[in-house]
C-alpha cells in the first residue's frame, strides 16, 4: 500500500538506489567498457548498502523485508517467466525453429524492411500477449538471429525487440500495467485504450520511419538462397497464437516448449537426451537475468520501507500548481517510481492513489490520467539499462545492456508523445465523467 505525506518519508534511503546505478554506470565510463562491471555485483552491492543503512532497525528484521519484498508475486513470476523463456528459446533452437523462421523472414521480406517488420510483429505479439518481458524472452533469439544474417548492430535488433515490446505493454487490454492505471484511476479500459492509442500511435509511426532509414542501406545478397522448413516455424506461431487468444503467458511458454520438443523428437533434431540438455542450458542461461530480478525487488523493497519512494512521491506532488502542471507532476510520479523500482507495474501501484488525487482536484479527465501513468511507466521501463526488458534482450545477443539505449527508439518516442498530450491537452476530451 502507497504510503501517505505524513508517513515516513526520508531522501537518505534512496542512497542504495544511487549507489546501485552509479557503480554500474560509473565503472562502464571510467573502463569505456559497460561489461566491466557485472549487474548482478552492483545489485548485490545496492543491496548491502540498504542492509546496512537505519540502525534503529535490528538487521535481521531488514533482511526479513529484503526477502518478503524479493518474493513479491510480481517478481517470482517474472522469473518463472525468464526460465520458461529460456528454455522456449534454447528447445527451439535446438531443433531449428530459429534458424528456419530467420531464414522465412528473410526469404519473403524484402531485407530493407526486416527490422520494420521485427518491430511490427513485437507490437503485435505484446499487445496480444499483454507481457512486454515474455515478449522479449519469446522473440529476442529470432532478432538476434536476424541481425547476424543481415549483419546490423546486434543492439538495434535487441532495441527494437524491446521497442516493439512496450507498445504492447503499454496498451494492451490483459497487461497488467493497463489493468493497474485503469484500477487506480477508476475508469474503463476500453476508454484508457482510446485515449491511450490516440497518444502514442504517432510515436510508433514514426518509429517505423526512424527503424526503415536506419537499415534501408543494409545490403544482402540478394541471389542467396535461404532454407527454412515450415514445420519449424509452427511453435511461433502457435505462441501467436495463443498470445492472440489470450492465453496466460506461461501456459503460452509451455506450449511451445511442449510442441518444439515434439517436433524435435519426431524429426530427429535431437534425442531425449538433446532435448533435456537444451532445456536444461536455456533455464541455465536466464539464472543470472532471474536472479537481478530478485536482488532489485529486495532492495527497491528496502529504500521503501526506509521511506525512499514516499519521499520521492511527495516531492513531486508537492511542486503541482496547475492543471498542465498536475499532468507533467502524475507523468514525474510514475516516471520516478518506475526509474526506482525498475518495475512499471509496480511504479503505476504506487504513484497511482497520488496521481487520482491530483487529476480530481485539477479536473484531469481520468481516462487521460490512466494513459499518462501508464505512457511513462512504459516509455522509462524501455529505456533504463537496469531494466529486466533490456536485461534479457541484451543477455540473448551477450551484450551490454548499456548498448541499446542509443537505439531505444520506441520509449523515447513514447515520451515525447505524452509530453506533446500534456502541452497541448491532447487529446480533446468530451467529458466523460
Amino acid at each position: 500500500m502507497l504510503k501517505q505525506e505524513h508517513e515516513h518519508s526520508s531522501p537518505w534511503a534512496l542512497i542504495p538506489l544511487v549507489v546501485f546505478i552509479s557503480i554500474f554506470l560509473g565503472a562502464g565510463i571510467i573502463t569505456k567498457d559497460f561489461t566491466f562491471m557485472p549487474l548482478n555485483v552492483a545489485a548485490i552491492i545496492g543491496v548491502v548498502v540498504a542492509l546496512m543503512m537505519n540502525r534503529q532497525e535490528t538487521f535481521a528484521s531488514k533482511v526479513e523485508v529484503f526477502a518478503r519484498q524479493a518474493g513479491h508475486a510480481n517478481i517470482v513470476l517474472m522469473m518463472f517467466i525468464f526460465l520458461l523463456a529460456g528454455a522456449f528459446s534454447k528447445t527451439t533452437e535446438a531443433m531449428g525453429g530459429v534458424t528456419s523462421i530467420v531464414n522465412l523472414g528473410l526469404s519473403f521480406i524484402p531485407q530493407n524492411f526486416l527490422i520494420v517488420g521485427l518491430f511490427i510483429i513485437c507490437m503485435f505479439i505484446s499487445i496480444s500477449m499483454g507481457t512486454s518481458v515474455g515478449t522479449v524472452a519469446a522473440i529476442a533469439p529470432v532478432g538476434f538471429g536476424i541481425s547476424e544474417a543481415i549483419e546490423i548492430p546486434a543492439a538495434l535488433a535487441m532495441a527494437t525487440v524491446v521497442g516493439g515490446a512496450m507498445f504492447g505493454d503499454n496498451l494492451s487490454m490483459i497487461s497488467d500495467t493497463t489493468i493497474a492505471a485503469v484500477r487506480t484511476q477508476k475508469t474503463q479500459m476500453s476508454d484508457k485504450f482510446k485515449v491511450n492509442f490516440r497518444i502514442v500511435v504517432p510515436g510508433a509511426i514514426i518509429t517505423i520511419i526512424i527503424l526503415w532509414w536506419l537499415t534501408h542501406g543494409y545490403d544482402v545478397t540478394q541471389t542467396k538462397t535461404y532454407d527454412f522448413e515450415w514445420v519449424k516455424v509452427i511453435p511461433y506461431l502457435l505462441v501467436l497464437i495463443l498470445a492472440v487468444i489470450g492465453i496466460n503467458v506461461v501456459l503460452v511458454l509451455l506450449g511451445g516448449i511442449l510442441l518444439s520438443s515434439l517436433i524435435g523428437l519426431i524429426d530427429g533434431s535431437f534425442n531425449l537426451g538433446g532435448l533435456l540438455k537444451a532445456a536444461s542450458e536455456g533455464i541455465l542461461s536466464m539464472q543470472d537475468i532471474a536472479m537481478i530480478a530478485l536482488l532489485i525487488g529486495g532492495m527497491i523493497g528496502l529504500v521503501e520501507h526506509h521511506g525512499g519512494i514516499t519521499w520521492l512521491l511527495n516531492f513531486v506532488k508537492r511542486r503541482v500548481k496547475t492543471r498542465r502542471g498536475a499532468e507533467l507532476g502524475i507523468a514525474s510520479l510514475v516516471s520516478v517510481a518506475d526509474i526506482s523500482t525498475a518495475n512499471n507495474t509496480i511504479s503505476i501501484i504506487m504513484a497511482g492513489p497520488l496521481a487520482k488525487d491530483i487529476a480530481e482536484e485539477y479536473d484531469i479527465d481520468p481516462r487521460k490520467s490512466a494513459s499518462l501513468l501508464d505512457i511513462f511507466g512504459s516509455a522509462f521501463q524501455g529505456f533504463i539499462p537496469y531494466s529486466p526488458q533490456l536485461i534479457a534482450a541484451a543477455g540473448v545477443a551477450s551484450i551490454s545492456p548499456v548498448a541499446l539505449l542509443p537505439y531505444s527508439i520506441y520509449p523515447v518516442m513514447l515520451a515525447i508523445c505524452g509530453i506533446i498530450a500534456i502541452l497541448f491537452n491532447l487529446p480533446r476530451l468530451r467529458s466523460h465523467r
